[in-house]
């Protein structure tokens, strides 16, 4: 584990070598982190260029417990998060019956990439995304995505469920034979 305490006494001291080093160390992950909740690659960069005008502004705050990079994750989660709030994003999504009960086998699996499976989370609505991005990848409990999306715990769960069945609906779509059963409900 890298011991970051110089580093950020120079950032803090207004060192721009330094800044710019701590900037290279962490930008390519966190760029990653901005992109999943942006709607394209300039948006993203816009994030990244915020949250870390936020970190050299906040690095005083940073107190040592837990890692930097976890702390500056979260301050680029809370920036795109504060950016979608501001466009009025998280609007309701049209009905999503269509993508219930998708089946597919594990063959379909196989055939997509990672990359592949991130354009196809770029393209769920962005309630959805930004849901299934904060639970999926980062980790947050549905109690944590309600309270940052002022949302209840329930709508946080359904906006789950539902982002997983477009996805599924997607990868059919784009690699695999799209089998949907009908699934009546009594």
């Amino acid at each position: 584990m890298e011991d970051f305490k110089p580093i950020l006494s120079e950032c803090i001291a207004g060192n721009q070598k330094a800044m710019a080093r701590l900037y290279h160390q962490f930008a390519p992950k966190m760029f990653g982190v901005c992109l999943r909740y942006a709607r394209d690659t300039a948006e993203a960069e816009d994030n990244l260029q915020d949250g870390f005008i936020k970190v050299f502004a906040n690095l005083h705050s940073f107190r040592n417990q837990g890692s930097l990079e976890g702390w500056i994750r979260r301050i680029m989660i809370n920036v795109s998060l504060e950016k979608i709030r501001k466009q009025h994003l998280l609007f309701p999504v049209e009905d999503v019956s269509v993508y219930d009960s998708v089946n597919f086998s594990d063959d379909v699996i196989a055939k997509i990439s990672a990359d592949d499976l991130m354009k196809l989370i770029q393209e769920l609505p962005p309630r959805y995304r930004l849901v299934f991005n904060l639970y999926v990848i980062e980790g947050f409990s549905h109690q944590e995505i309600a309270k940052e999306m002022s949302i209840t715990k329930g709508t946080s769960k359904s906006n789950l469920a539902r982002a997983r069945e477009i996805l599924k609906r997607k990868v059919l779509e784009n690699f695999g034979e799209l089998k949907a059963q009908d699934n009546y409900t009594a």
